[in-house]
């Protein structure tokens, strides 16, 4: 459990690593330049590329990970959490618990906090690795059925899942649709069409909102010169970043920065899905 006096340890998150932020009152954290409002049973899902400020944080819960200790991309088969929970969302997945998820995530937690701490004996670490397969399985499940991802067939979940994926590791050189299509072997109309039964944003709009959380970060965590971010995220000149930028943001480059300097920063709800 973080106490309010150590909420600082959020923000010290290395970027291999992988953690669930439960929260369990009223709280207010700053990720990646917008103020998300949080309240009890709400459980973050945070990589190390989140930008991450506490504003107010009474009580939380966290589970913090890394690749060496469990990786979630050679154990996907096992957890099914790739492309839902991580490396694969522009939004920051939020998991919305019920009182049946509320109380099998407290009964997992209390196994967690046994098992920590009694003395270390050689099966300690295959007992603390099957605990967190089991809390990333139970998460998985959650989210999904709040994003309806569990309504649809594995097939299209799965490819769903993969595209996320594949959009986390080729956004910046890749901005088409088409172009993930030729990756997964499916027509771009395949691709639009699992969107469409997820009922959600159709995937060229996810595209552009992964790059447009990419360019908030730069903007608003690095120094780099605008013409430089663009270049980063496979623009070819600064006008076309500019245009894409306000299209998506509402507002150019470089008043987004001049208003992060002022504090003005956007709120969101802290819903998800």
């Amino acid at each position: 459990m973080i106490p309010a006096s150590n909420c600082s340890v959020i923000q010290e998150q290395g970027q291999s690593e992988l953690a669930f932020l439960w929260i369990l009152e009223r709280s207010e954290l700053i990720i990646d330049g917008t103020i998300i409002e949080l309240v009890a049973d709400q459980v973050l899902c945070l990589t190390g590329f989140h930008q991450v400020a506490v504003k107010s944080l009474p009580k939380a819960n966290l589970v913090r990970f890394n690749r060496p200790f469990f990786c979630i991309l050679d154990h996907d088969s096992e957890v099914g959490c790739k492309g839902i929970l991580f490396y694969g969302s522009s939004n920051l997945p939020i998991i919305q618990l019920d009182e049946e998820g509320k109380s099998k995530l407290q009964a997992l937690w209390r196994v967690f906090e046994m098992e920590i701490k009694e003395d270390p004996d050689p099966l300690q670490l295959e007992m603390l690795q099957m605990l967190l397969k089991r809390w990333l399985i139970l998460c998985t499940r959650m989210y999904a059925k709040q994003t309806n991802l569990q309504k649809l067939n594995s097939q299209k979940s799965d490819l769903i899942r993969e595209f996320n994926f594949l959009v986390e590791m080729h956004f910046r050189e890749k901005h088409q649709v088409a172009d993930y299509a030729e990756l997964l072997f499916k027509s771009p109309k395949t691709i639009s069409d699992a969107f469409s039964k997820l009922g959600q944003k159709t995937p060229l709009t996810y595209i552009h909102d992964r790059l447009t959380l990419e360019a908030r970060r730069l903007l608003g965590y690095t120094d780099k010169p605008i013409s430089e971010i663009g270049y980063e995220l496979g623009f070819e000149d600064v006008q076309s970043f500019s245009r894409f930028f306000k299209k998506n943001e509402g507002l150019s480059p470089s008043e987004f920065k001049e208003n992060l300097r002022l504090g003005k920063i956007a709120k969101s709800s802290g819903k998800s899905g």
